[in-house]
């Protein structure tokens, strides 16, 4: 190679490190800028209705199995700006862990779409309640079954009365959970362990057997899932582990009831404000709760209700079985 070729090489480089720099220095300046600026990236997206809560959240811990009505901020779940347009008329549904939370707000979005609604729920009298007067504000009828899902002989009574009671049941909602955080493996009991599946798993596999047979075409199943079951979480093992399973039983039973013409799919939520987690998380690390999400903000269950709507309705996803629809507040 030549003097004059390096030359002509060396100045082509100059050239082009000079038009890097050109396009580097507007950017420069563009990132000073906002470093200056009130940091917007930082902030809690708001993209709803109306305004939800951010951390910091209540620093509070709660008895299991956690009252929506002990919790210093109440969950949002009354969704206000919701109009129903039949998309559920004269359909039953029977909701598990329907007392409060994202059971509570399924329930009311099911009953203004024009469904009767059977409440499901361990012993918080006082949340089922008013959840069901809030069905019944709607319209609709609603009956409460306090029991525990993972007994076989309580899931029986509950198809059968609500079948008895309401007419029939077009919609199984198993949203019923337990969660309990562990820092180390070492800490997770079998009690515990045994405690998560027989609800987590058991219940869900218990309801669908026993709803099933009084289930006609057009009916659905609607799952909840979570996120945990998508990327794990190091201080959920158990809970991580029933909720993957809940995806893959999911999937496997939809595949199976496609000739009954029953639908069966889930919801996977992230973070959602309701007393299930202030009843897990002690009161420090409730109080960061959900901020790590891009959307830097816990859902409140009204957010979450609205997949369950459009995965129950015949009218609004009568082609879609077998899939796991997150709600996780971004990727």
């Amino acid at each position: 190679m030549s003097n004059s070729d390096m030359g002509r090489f060396e100045a082509e480089g100059e050239r082009t490190a000079q038009a890097e720099r050109e396009i580097q220095a507007p950017l420069d300046a563009k990132h000073e800028q906002r470093s200056f600026e009130s940091g917007d990236e930082d902030k809690p997206m708001q993209a709803g209705a109306r305004e939800y809560p951010a951390p910091p959240m209540p620093k509070q811990h709660l008895q299991k199995p956690g009252l929506e009505g002990d919790l210093e901020l109440k969950p949002m779940w009354d969704a206000p700006y919701w109009e129903g347009s039949g998309k559920l008329k004269d359909k039953v549904a029977l909701i598990t862990g329907g007392d409060s939370g994202i059971g509570r707000a399924v329930a009311v979005l099911f009953a203004r779409e024009g469904a009767d609604v059977a409440i499901a729920y361990l012993d918080e009298d006082e949340d089922a309640e008013i959840t069901k007067q809030a069905v019944e504000k709607e319209g609709r009828r609603a009956i409460l079954l306090p029991g525990d899902v993972a007994d076989p002989a309580y899931v029986g009574l509950a198809v059968q009365k609500t079948v008895q009671e309401l007419g029939k049941l077009d919609i199984l909602v198993n949203n019923a959970a337990f969660q309990e955080h562990t820092h180390d493996i070492a800490e997770l009991t079998l009690e515990h362990f045994d405690r998560t599946l027989k609800t987590n798993l058991y219940g869900y596999f218990l309801m669908a057997q026993a709803a099933i047979p009084h289930m006609k075409p057009g009916s659905a199943i609607v799952n909840c899932g979570s996120e945990t079951a998508l990327k794990g979480s190091k201080n959920l093992l158990d809970y991580s582990m029933t909720k993957g399973g809940i995806h893959a039983f999911t999937r496997s039973l939809a595949g199976s009831l496609i000739p009954k013409g029953i639908r069966v799919n889930c919801v996977a939520p992230g973070p959602v404000w309701t007393p299930l987690n202030p009843a897990d998380k002690v009161e420090d690390e409730i109080e960061s709760f959900g901020g790590s999400v891009p959307m830097k903000r816990p859902a409140q269950p009204e957010e979450i209700a609205p997949a369950f709507v459009f995965l129950a309705s015949p009218q609004m996803s009568s082609y879609i079985t077998g899939e796991i629809l997150p709600v996780i507040g971004g990727y």
